[in-house]
């Protein structure tokens, strides 16, 4: 799953995860609150979300703080935070919370994908 706000970003990362096969199916949404909304209906469990930091309407961390209040299975999914922002404090913050994974600077490219544990 992708959830960034910036259709070119979507677009871009799309077609290098297909480029990589990085997955079977990507699901991209540019709305945080419609990604939020599906994985709380249980109409999509992904096993990796790629999540922007900065979004309009609800910040990347602000979508994992709904995450956190979801009644769901969260076990097996690796969040990554995709961003373009090297402020300390968005990098600081990322390493304290339980549910991500690793902080990927943009753009995402096949050898930062390769490294990705």
């Amino acid at each position: 799953m992708l959830v960034d706000d910036n259709y070119i970003d979507n677009f871009v990362t799309r077609r290098l995860l297909e480029s990589s096969q990085f997955a079977e199916n990507i699901i991209v949404t540019e709305s945080p609150t419609e990604a939020i909304e599906q994985l709380g209906k249980g109409e999509i469990k992904p096993d990796v979300i790629f999540l922007d930091i900065r979004m309009p309407l609800m910040s990347g961390f602000e979508f994992l703080e709904a995450y956190d209040k979801l009644n769901i299975d969260k076990t097996g999914t690796k969040i990554f935070l995709l961003s373009s922002s090297f402020d300390p404090t968005d990098i600081k913050r990322s390493t304290g919370n339980k549910y991500i994974t690793h902080f990927v600077h943009k753009p995402l490219t096949h050898k930062i994908l390769e490294e990705l544990p």
